[in-house]
């Protein structure tokens, strides 16, 4: 079986994701997308005609979205029209997802050349007037009564009273993560991969973070009100069910404290992400250097109704399959989707928390859903870099308890 191995790799800034306040809003998503396919066929010289295929994870396909924004936004990146493009959602894993199946195609001997990456714009969430989560659909009852799954705020509540996480070690992640990322920013750790966003007429939209927020206190933190608590009963249907009888089905003695709120969850944005991959003989024949090889590749999927626990398992049994050892991982990225997530993870795998999320998380940056995991891909691979360190573990939590992971060796 072939390698895979990572050419290069870039994304754009993460623009605030709500109209009227990011920088990113007003732009198409597809034209996010073309930002990162322009920079990366740029930056490696590409003969676009031989990208055998463009994998794109895209969340919520729905409205301006909606249709193949991979192929779209290829076309507009002046992409040759022999190369093709698919997107593909696996919720928030979609963006590691995509990366993974590039690796498979090039493995197989499928493909030579193919990007991975993803785009989401949540700035276009609810634009169609459906609703935002998947989870808010009322009209799923079947699956409802299988598989109950409330919202993902409710879903980190309920696992942090069922784990006995204290709110005081959840805002304290959260205030280290904007600690981590603000050193990561002011000493340029994200230089090498930022690609800036022009808009079309040429002016410039974004070329920094636009989400941390560095000024943040643990005081600050400690003065927030839980996001979730309302929400938790919100009547979902006529019969009055709400997200907190749904965690009550499974676990009927459970008294949710919630303790999640916008300082430890992660931050609502627009971004996009590319990831460039080869098989060794085509990269060789090219004169392409590598940065990094797929070493492992790992799906699992988890308890719906907490719906956030995926993570762990996903990252075992990525490491069973690469032969490694938890010690053996120099750097992890584990989305924060939720402070408790990281928490959890770290807890549960016992880590060295200086090897984690070293240059911040979403609760910082942001998460923009589909191009999260390859963000996170980018990130670690630059951070192997500039350590001069070989393994690296990414993974995240995805909607329907789900988690994607991956490991990569720096070459």
């Amino acid at each position: 079986m072939n390698e895979a191995w990572i050419i290069d790799a870039c994304r754009t800034p993460r623009g605030i994701g709500k109209k009227g306040k990011g920088s990113l809003a007003e732009q198409h998503p597809q034209h996010l997308g073309a930002t990162v396919l322009k920079a990366i066929a740029e930056r490696n010289d590409l003969d676009t005609a031989e990208v055998g295929d463009i994998i794109f994870g895209t969340s919520s396909q729905r409205g301006r979205q909606s249709g193949d924004l991979a192929r779209m936004a290829a076309l507009e990146a002046g992409y040759d029209i022999r190369s093709s493009g698919v997107t593909l959602d696996r919720f928030c894993g979609s963006g590691i997802t995509s990366v993974n199946l590039a690796a498979m195609n090039i493995m197989s001997g499928s493909e030579e050349l193919v990007i991975g990456g993803g785009a989401e714009m949540m700035s276009t969430f609810g634009e169609d007037g459906a609703p935002a989560s998947p989870f808010m659909d009322n009209d799923n009852l079947t699956l409802r009564a299988m598989h109950p799954q409330p919202h993902q705020g409710v879903c980190a509540d309920a696992i942090a009273t069922l784990e006995g996480i204290a709110r005081e070690d959840l805002d304290a992640l959260a205030y280290l993560t904007q600690q981590r990322a603000a050193n990561a920013i002011g000493n340029g750790y994200f230089d090498k991969s930022l690609v800036p966003v022009y808009s079309v007429d040429g002016t410039l939209a974004l070329d920094r973070e636009e989400f941390p927020r560095p000024e943040t206190t643990l005081e600050g933190l400690a003065e927030l009100k839980p996001s979730f608590e309302a929400l938790a009963d919100y009547p979902l249907d006529e019969a009055g069910t709400t997200f907190r009888n749904l965690v009550l089905q499974k676990y009927p003695d459970l008294e949710i404290t919630h303790m999640h709120h916008a300082g430890n969850s992660s931050g609502v944005v627009d971004g996009a992400a590319a990831l460039l991959l080869a098989s060794p003989d085509y990269a060789k024949a090219n004169g392409m250097t590598p940065r990094a090889r797929i070493v492992a590749m790992s799906n699992m999927g988890d308890c719906p109704t907490l719906m956030l626990n995926a993570p762990v398992p996903s990252a075992r049994r990525a490491l069973e399959k690469a032969g490694l050892g938890v010690e053996d991982i120099d750097l992890w990225e584990i989305n924060e989707a939720f402070a408790v997530v990281s928490e959890k993870f770290q807890r549960d795998l016992e880590l060295d928390r200086d090897k984690v999320n070293v240059n911040g998380g979403a609760m910082a940056l942001g998460h923009p859903i589909g191009a999260t995991g390859s963000i996170l891909i980018n990130t670690v691979l630059d951070e192997l870099e500039r350590q001069d360190k070989q393994f690296g573990l990414v993974t995240m939590c995805a909607g329907g308890g789900m988690a994607p992971a991956v490991i990569i060796e720096r070459i």
